[in-house]
């Protein structure tokens, strides 16, 4: 505690710092509600409207508490809570079920606007499965992938599936940052039981970015309580995150719940894939792209989808305004400014199969061969797994280039290392080395 400053300057000090830290929002929800019970300069008392206050303080704050706040002679913080008793906080003007704010439905995103690729497919099979089937197939069904590939896209679609083919379903679609304020909401109105109650009263809950709940140990807890309760009663979870479970900041309670279902990767479209998707969305808004533009287009644009919806919409608003034919030097001066430009580098099975050769330490030769044995086997299934991942030709193509090897082949190495990746860290950082060294090389 800084001994130049009364222990009452230092708390409102302490309120200062964490107000120009943090959000306006979060003040309000966490700390707006605090009042000072008591101050001397052994023990300082403040007044909390619920456990989860003081939780979150001590969890996040601890550090900047110690630096203002008195200190005991054992070293710990010398702060006291109390709990707001007493004051009935008035109902709030609403009926006893009636939902929090669901995410803000897309109407495009469905499953018949879903183009599908290599790098889907499976997770898009997955989303349908348990849109027709709820509590049947895969629950919980959990996605990740990098932003823009989707995710939230199958989240819709699941929805809207429900909703026209099982209307009778009580289905939520939520992102985890609305259930969060919703619990802070319900907290603050003392009506956390109806909450609950409608929750997990659901068929089906769809939740979004669950990457937001790491580090917030409370809402974490209230998450997975209403996760198993569903889960007991064969009820549908579909979650979604930019990263696998196994690499979020979670309890080892929470991750391993996620981990009871499938989780499914969803990869970044290949040039095939991102052209359809061009040509796919600029139909919906009436602009006719040639097939060469289109493929120009994906060519340079190649990270998600909604950099792609971005393209389509600039050029749509473009020619509204000017009469010009979209040819391949009127859209790469509309979107000069959204082209990477350098392309991405053109990575070759050769690429592939020498970063694999050095990582397990296997002659290229063996890669492209026949053996079987345990240790070229795998290595090649993951240089096929990652020559699909990385190569934008065909199935075929890419097959033939592993000593004549079939598509089908191929695609079962792809599906298999694909399912190992969900929970073989090992794997997933020699995956990662390898590609990193492919990407360096490529073109080289």
């Amino acid at each position: 505690m800084d001994t130049t400053l009364d222990p009452q300057t230092s708390w409102q000090s302490f309120l200062d710092l964490v107000k120009a830290s943090t959000s306006s929002s979060e003040f309000e929800n966490w700390f707006a509600p605090i009042h000072l019970v008591e101050c001397t300069q052994e023990k300082v008392t403040i007044e909390v409207p619920n456990i989860f206050v003081r939780e979150y303080l001590l969890d996040n704050y601890k550090k900047e508490l110690l630096l203002f706040l008195p200190i005991s002679s054992d070293g710990e913080l010398s702060l006291h809570f109390k709990i707001k008793e007493g004051q009935k906080t008035p109902e709030p003007l609403t009926l006893p079920n009636l939902p929090p704010p669901p995410l803000s439905l897309n109407q495009l995103y469905t499953f018949d606007n879903f183009i599908e690729g290599p790098s889907n497919q499976f997770v898009k099979s997955a989303a349908m499965g348990v849109a027709t089937r709820p509590g049947k197939t895969y629950n919980p069904l959990f996605i990740h992938g990098g932003v823009g590939l989707g995710k939230t896209h199958l989240l819709h679609g699941i929805w809207h599936y429900v909703n026209t083919h099982q209307k009778k379903l009580k289905i939520q679609c939520v992102t985890t940052e609305a259930f969060i304020n919703d619990l802070v909401d319900n907290l603050r109105n003392k009506s956390v039981d109806k909450m609950k109650k409608f929750y997990r009263n659901l068929d089906i809950l769809l939740v979004d970015d669950i990457q937001f709940l790491q580090n917030r140990l409370n809402f974490e807890e209230e998450f997975c309580n209403t996760f198993e309760a569903l889960i007991h009663k064969n009820k549908q979870i579909v979650i979604t995150s930019d990263k696998p479970p196994s690499l979020l900041k979670l309890s080892e309670r929470m991750i391993a719940r996620m981990e009871w279902g499938l989780v499914a990767n969803i990869g970044i479209p290949d040039l095939e894939t991102r052209v359809a998707i061009i040509q796919h969305k600029a139909e919906q808004k009436g602009l006719q792209i040639e097939s060469e533009v289109a493929f120009f287009i994906a060519e340079h644009i190649y990270n998600n989808v909604r950099q792609i919806e971005g393209a389509i919409n600039k050029l749509m608003a473009f020619s509204k305004l000017i009469n010009l034919n979209l040819t391949k030097d009127v859209v790469e001066r509309i979107l000069s400014d959204m082209l990477q430009k350098n392309p991405q580098k053109k990575v070759t099975v050769d690429d592939v199969l020498k970063s694999i050769s050095a990582l397990y330490e296997i002659k290229v030769s063996d890669l492209k061969g026949d053996a079987r044995t345990k240790e070229v086997a795998f290595a090649r299934q993951v240089a096929m797994y990652l020559a699909k991942e990385l190569i934008d030709d065909s199935l075929q193509k890419i097959a033939s280039s592993f000593g004549g090897k079939t598509h089908s082949t191929l695609l079962h190495a792809w599906k298999k290392i694909s399912s190992q990746l969900q929970n073989n860290e090992q794997l997933l950082k020699q995956v990662a080395i390898a590609k990193r060294n492919i990407e360096m090389g490529a073109g080289g």
